[in-house]
């Protein structure tokens, strides 16, 4: 028996889906525009599926990357994907982004790399981060948190990790401030992508670990706050 499952991912700025058979990733499609979430996710999804020539019928499971990330691309793949299982009668798996970065990261490196700690970031603005700590095992260390980060943020990990390793979209504009700091490597470039939750959300579905369509949410980690636009001078 085929497993198809569609993977979604719309964390960030990227607009991300896969679709994906009894693990292995078939068809892939990655579009990194501001804005385009709601305009290009149903298409990039119609696409992957003309491709391989199935129809939406053949799915077995939706994969949704549930956050932490921006609130109105998290509530865009969200939506698609409980649309989509509400409508296919089909389950949903929802995988944490930042563990999908994780094994994502892992998994794209042709040797091991020599890290004692591993942490993933996505950006949440200024100096903020989303992040998770994971050990050279892959065990959480710190669960998911937003943290303020500064050349000292991880010294007290140090005495433990002698190598910390930062990485993801949040990890970027880090370069400078880590780039005298003996022990910790900013890995710059490191973008989210729907076929880094593949493993995780294929071993979700033979565990049958799956969500409640009608009151899943996204995780957003922080609440979502509104702000009213500057007035213009003279206005």
């Amino acid at each position: 028996m085929r497993i198809y499952i569609l993977q979604i991912e719309t964390s960030t700025s990227v607009c991300s889906v896969a679709l994906v058979e009894s693990g292995q990733v078939r068809q892939h499609e990655s579009v990194d525009e501001p804005h385009v979430h709601a305009s290009r996710l149903t298409i990039l999804i119609q696409t992957l599926l003309d491709r391989e020539n199935i129809g939406f019928g053949d799915l077995s499971a939706i994969a949704v990357s549930m956050g932490p990330g921006s609130y109105t691309g998290l509530r865009i793949g969200v939506s698609t994907a409980k649309g989509l299982c509400y409508a296919l009668d089909i389950p949903l798996i929802a995988v944490n982004t930042l563990q999908g970065i994780y094994t994502g990261f892992l998994a794209s490196q042709a040797v091991a790399l020599p890290y004692d700690l591993y942490i993933p970031m996505l950006d949440a603005r200024r100096m903020e981060v989303y992040c998770t700590f994971f050990d050279h095992h892959g065990k959480v260390v710190v669960d998911t948190q937003a943290l303020i980060i500064d050349q000292t943020s991880f010294d007290s990990y140090q005495s433990h990790y002698s190598r910390i390793c930062l990485f993801g979209p949040g990890a970027d504009k880090l370069e400078s401030s880590f780039a005298d700091v003996k022990g910790v490597d900013v890995i710059g470039g490191i973008q989210t992508n729907a076929i880094d939750i593949s493993q995780i959300a294929f071993a979700k579905y033979q565990a049958g670990e799956f969500e409640d369509v009608a009151y899943f949410e996204p995780y957003y980690l922080k609440d979502f706050v509104a702000t009213t636009p500057k007035k213009r001078v003279g206005l």
